[in-house]
């Protein structure tokens, strides 16, 4: 007889996900045209909102970059950058990003596969792809805000964009 699959397997936040108040983990990621994307290159200038989705051309991936795509100008109100983070390929992400007008950095997380999304504590090793977390970081580099939404679930981007509003 088969055990029932385990129950306890672990969320984003039992692992090493930063937490409000820790540095935010920094990387360099290629972004949809095969530029190099430094989170550290805005430190000092913007604040950051980091999504990180699991994959390009889903429904509700595609719903949820629609959706910051139309509200970009709101995001860019706090002075803030959105740098989506998949573990697609850059190839895919510049076809996503193209079809779908996505005019904000999409950057790739295929290789090392999931290295940074490994760092921010919301990698799915067994589905090979980034969790739906989203993280918000100040302009010192400092998580302020982050919130981790189900795979089918769809983030609110309202709760982003008042807790972006709150650093400015």
């Amino acid at each position: 007889m088969t055990s029932p699959p385990s129950t306890d397997a672990p969320t984003p936040d039992d692992r090493h996900s930063p937490a409000p108040g820790d540095p935010a983990p920094d990387f360099t990621l290629r972004d949809q045209f095969g530029q190099d994307v430094a989170l550290s290159s805005f430190a000092g200038e913007k604040a950051v909102a980091l999504v990180f989705f699991p994959w390009a051309f889903s429904n509700v991936c595609t719903g949820e970059m629609a959706g910051i795509r139309d509200r970009l100008d709101e995001f860019l109100t706090f002075d803030t950058e959105v740098l989506a983070i998949s573990t697609d390929p850059t190839y895919s992400l510049r076809v996503f990003a193209d079809r779908d007008g996505l005019n904000f950095p999409v950057l790739s997380d295929f290789w090392p596969h999931g290295r940074v999304a490994s760092a921010y504590g919301v990698f799915d090793p067994e589905l090979g792809v980034a969790r739906r977390s989203s993280f918000v970081i100040d302009k010192s580099g400092i998580v302020r805000w982050s919130v981790h939404n189900q795979l089918p679930d769809g983030r609110d981007l309202s709760d982003h964009l008042a807790h972006l509003h709150q650093l400015a």
